[in-house]
């Protein structure tokens, strides 16, 4: 297998962080290429480690990482299945998870997977090829309100509506197929002006077209629940996002797991019943240092946050 190179972001704050312990049992949700999961084995002496992926090439590529540790077991899913992936186990608890949300550097570079408006190769952004929806289907079949809606929910893009527009009337004459169609279509969407030359507009696009296709965010809230369900006392998730959206949300689920009593201001007795079922060991979100960055720039945008089972 050609090796692939690969720099997990947050590294060592993450394992510092996840506290890992001899004897524990890990899980890492997006195990890609295993920088996260081979530092976890030789961290300490855990009893094992479950890699979760539904990239079927980065799993292979965890497998070849790890091949030297017999205590792995490599799982084909989507994290947000990690209750019924430990059930089907046999495994009650775990001492800690790990999950790096978004797309990878790997899956970004290579122009056959649709990714990047970089290469100009055809319209896919699935994360796992298993699955049927694509990019090209969601350009070519969405109605201009749906189109409207992921633009601007997920790319935070104040051209949606224009942007839909010319991706409506365009696909009327062919269909776009390529990632290059779609980029000259955004463009021909947006205002040209002094500082801005409409590439952060095909880029936020882009990014809300894959965060839809993979439904990034839709399973992140229940993640958090069932990943904390699945968590001993003492364990701890560590999440890394690279969006806003997807931090927006980890910062408040976050916040409602720690929170106790949520009745309304002035009541003299808890009436909610409501109990904090963590604690959060990263009040504010942990970021590259200056020295990472010099080294992955990727990391720029990543934010870790971690809690801990009451």
């Amino acid at each position: 297998m050609e090796e692939v190179k690969h720099i997990p972001v947050l590294l060592n704050e993450t394992i510092e962080l996840l506290n890992i312990k001899d004897g524990g049992t890990y899980v890492d949700g997006t195990i890609g290429f295993a920088g996260h999961s081979k530092e976890i084995e030789n961290k300490k002496s855990i009893k094992l480690l479950i890699g979760i992926d539904q990239d079927q090439y980065a799993l292979d590529c965890a497998k070849e990482t790890l091949k030297n540790y017999n205590n792995t077991i490599l799982i084909h899913d989507n994290f947000k299945n990690i209750d019924n992936i430990l059930n089907e186990l046999n495994i009650e608890t775990v001492d800690g998870i790990l999950v790096d949300i978004g797309v990878s550097s790997y899956q970004l570079d290579t122009p056959e997977r649709g990714f990047s408006f970089r290469y100009d190769s055809k319209l896919d952004m699935r994360m796992n090829q298993d699955n049927d929806f694509s990019a090209y289907d969601l350009v070519n079949n969405y109605s201009e309100e749906e189109l409207i809606r992921v633009i601007r929910d997920y790319g935070e893009e104040k051209f949606a509506k224009s942007i839909a527009r010319h991706i409506v009337k365009a696909r009327l004459l062919n269909k776009i197929e390529t990632t290059k169609e779609l980029e000259d279509i955004i463009l021909s969407s947006v205002p040209r002006y002094r500082g801005n030359d409409g590439m952060s507009n095909v880029q936020r696009t882009f990014q809300a077209i894959r965060i839809e296709v993979n439904s990034e965010l839709d399973v992140l809230s229940s993640f958090i629940d069932k990943a904390v369900s699945k968590l001993a006392s003492g364990g701890r998730l560590a999440i890394i996002t690279f969006h806003s959206l997807e931090d927006r949300i980890v910062k408040q689920k976050f916040r409602e797991l720690s929170t106790g009593c949520i009745c309304p201001p002035g009541l003299l007795t808890c009436v909610c019943g409501h109990k904090a079922s963590v604690k959060l060991i990263t009040k504010h979100p942990v970021t590259a240092t200056s020295n990472e960055l010099a080294l992955n720039s990727r990391a720029s945008s990543a934010k870790l946050r971690v809690i801990e089972k009451l």
